[in-house]
């Protein structure tokens, strides 16, 4: 129980809050995903949700594929890191997190597949709003990517393939 008690205690600090009451509806409880460890300690209680209850949102979006998008991760989230918080809900095809080309840093999301919409809606609903590697994460389906327009060709060109760049003003 270590590990809850100084996980309140630094809430507390970080909240500039009272001590949290014993009623279940003030409670703020708080769940440690972490790579490190294999199966989370028989001691500690079950995990949950951020903010108190183990209710249903009700405006979620039903899944229609078995893919979902995870917001709210650490830039020090790998794709290793990610597999092993997700894979304990079924079988993983694919864990992605979303990198910047030119720094290599992840940019905060990423994507994971699993074989069957089952296993991805028990992957949300168990890790939606779970802490990971010290950030709170978020799971939602993953959209459709949208389609960009075919490039229109510049009816501006000469025939020749030279195309006419006419500047206004002083660039110097």
């Amino acid at each position: 129980m270590a590990l809850s008690s100084s996980s309140s205690t630094l809430l507390r600090r970080l909240l500039g809050s009272t001590p949290l009451s014993s009623s279940r509806s003030s409670v703020l409880r708080a769940a440690f995903c972490s790579s490190s460890s294999a199966a989370p300690s028989p001691t500690l209680p079950p995990p949950s949700t951020i903010f108190g209850d183990d209710t249903e949102v009700a405006n979620v979006p039903p899944l229609t594929t078995p893919k979902l998008f995870v917001s709210g991760l650490s830039r020090l989230t790998t794709d290793e890191k990610l597999k092993s918080a997700f894979a304990p809900f079924g079988q993983l095809l694919e864990a992605k997190v979303i990198t910047d080309r030119v720094s290599g840093r992840s940019k905060g999301f990423g994507f994971v597949r699993y074989a069957s919409l089952e296993e991805a809606e028990t992957a949300r609903q168990e890790m939606n709003a779970k802490f990971l590697d010290g950030w709170v994460i978020f799971v939602d389906p993953a959209k459709q990517r949208e389609q960009k327009p075919a490039p229109q060709p510049d009816t501006a060109s000469s025939h020749a393939g030279f195309t006419i760049n006419k500047t206004v003003g002083w660039c110097g």
